[in-house]
């Protein structure tokens, strides 16, 4: 028996491969499906089934694609009403993939549908327990987002509902079992998680805050519920393209990657009113720049970044990427359901600026010009990060505006001040002074490094440092 858990950065997602004896199963595939088939093809097994532990909200699978390409079986729990061929399980069917089994276990909460599956091994043994959503490490699933796409359900019914699943289908497992989640720290779909992607559940059920044994359903539901913020606003969109299929993803691709020259490129950005992103390296970016176009980093969150800050799903994308990684770009975009790149610049930014077109620039200090300033005159401080940072630790009288919410709250900015803008390390302030300079705000200046070296230079009064209790 061979399980590799396929672990994703940027969306700080785990997908799963589980073989024996010549057949495979694929646990929430992410939506480029090659390294999977791949990954089978070297042991020459073929995949029999793709598990899908819910209808996922922050990424769009790759179990239509990978279904129609290897003849797997799709499989959901139970009361999913998938648009597609696919096996609606019962709770507690097995099924088997070689020489081992894998059993539906029903725990709705984070979703209605929301399943675990149950590795059992060749002697029937329970191994290892794929949890998606409903149970991570250090944390469980928020139950706040199945209420955007039904909306009877409440955050609270959902949160009881997560209570009886963890008490009744997972905490009665034994305490060998690995816990293996759909996601680690860093995704939006908890609030608190660990940097651990997989651990014991006995592990958790000793350390895990929603696993007490003597935790009431009240003191659970309250726990659960504090600290949440709203969701990015691309998730409820992508469940509905996890619910009701999407274009191919070869198709995606072909689009994408048409290469464009200086005078293409801008001439299809007039004509489709496409948004031009530019993807290169904030402190790249901010030297020079296409008029008007967005900077989110590839090298950064980027897909989550795209999907909070991008509010159509379908607006047609323009992209300027460091030259090869135009592909990279366009698989990641559609990870999380924007599928409607039309083209990028060939040869990159270089190739706009030697035909002699208009650019444009952000200005950019250090922490210890800031600090200079500061002992001349008075300045107003910018903080994009999330509110819990900001909470958590902060530079005296600086304002908090979080990029997450930028688009809701753009009319708090003054288009007259003049803002020094920092975030943690230099990656969302680019991104906020871009998407602000692209509607006008011409006096943003970037603070290169962000708070952390802010605080280390020392020269700036910051508040006390107080824990955060989530991460959101």
């Amino acid at each position: 028996m061979i399980i590799e858990q396929i672990y994703t950065g940027c969306l700080a997602h785990g997908a799963y491969y589980i073989e024996s004896n010549g057949e495979a199963a694929i646990i929430d595939p992410l939506r480029e499906v090659e390294p999977y088939i791949k990954r089978a093809e070297k042991n020459d097994a073929k995949i029999k089934y793709v598990f899908e532990t819910h209808f996922h909200a922050d990424f769009v699978s790759g179990h239509l694609d990978l279904a129609k390409k290897t003849g797997a079986d799709i499989v959901y729990g139970p009361t999913a009403k998938p648009g597609f061929d696919a096996i609606v399980a019962t709770d507690d069917q097995e099924f088997r993939v070689g020489n081992v089994t894998i059993q539906v276990l029903h725990t709705p909460g984070h979703t209605m549908e929301s399943s675990c599956f149950l590795l059992k091994d060749e002697s029937g043994k329970s191994v290892g327990l794929f949890s998606g959503d409903t149970l991570f490490i250090g944390d469980v699933g928020r139950p706040d987002l199945a209420q955007k796409v039904i909306a009877e359900l409440t955050q609270e019914k959902l949160a009881s509902l997560l209570f009886d699943s963890l008490r009744n289908k997972i905490m009665t497992l034994p305490d060998d079992v690995v816990v293996y989640p759909a996601h680690g720290a860093g995704s939006a779909c908890g609030k608190n998680m660990s940097k651990e992607t997989t651990d014991l559940l006995g592990n958790q059920k000793k350390t895990n805050y929603a696993l007490r044994a003597d935790m009431t359903r009240e003191e659970f539901i309250k726990e659960l519920l504090t600290g949440l913020t709203p969701p990015p606003k691309y998730f409820p969109l992508n469940v509905l393209m996890n619910i009701q299929g999407y274009e191919s993803m070869d198709t995606v691709m072909e689009r994408g990657q048409q290469a464009m020259s200086p005078e293409a490129f801008e001439a299809a950005a007039n004509e489709t009113g496409a948004l031009v992103l530019d993807t290169r390296d904030p402190q790249v970016f901010n030297k020079g720049f296409i008029p008007n176009s967005i900077n989110i980093g590839i090298n950064g969150n980027f897909a989550p970044w795209a999907g909070t800050l991008i509010t159509d799903i379908k607006q047609p994308i323009l992209l300027i990427t460091e030259p090869g990684r135009e592909a990279e770009v366009i698989v990641r975009l559609s990870r999380v359901g924007y599928d409607n790149t039309i083209g990028y610049l060939d040869g990159g930014f270089d190739a706009w600026k030697n035909a002699g077109k208009e650019t444009d620039s952000i200005k950019s200090v250090t922490a210890d010009e800031l600090a200079d300033l500061m002992q001349k005159e008075t300045v107003s401080i910018m903080d994009v990060r999330r509110k819990s940072e900001y909470d958590s630790e902060h530079i005296v009288g600086a304002e908090n505006m979080p990029l997450d919410y930028i688009n809701e709250n753009i009319a708090a900015v003054d288009k007259d001040k003049t803002y020094y803008v920092h975030c943690a390390g230099g990656y969302r302030s680019m991104v906020f002074a871009s998407i602000l300079r692209a509607r006008g705000y011409t006096n943003l200046i970037d603070v290169a490094g962000g708070f952390k070296v802010i605080k280390e230079s020392g020269r700036f009064p910051v508040t006390d440092y107080v824990c955060p209790t989530t991460l959101l």
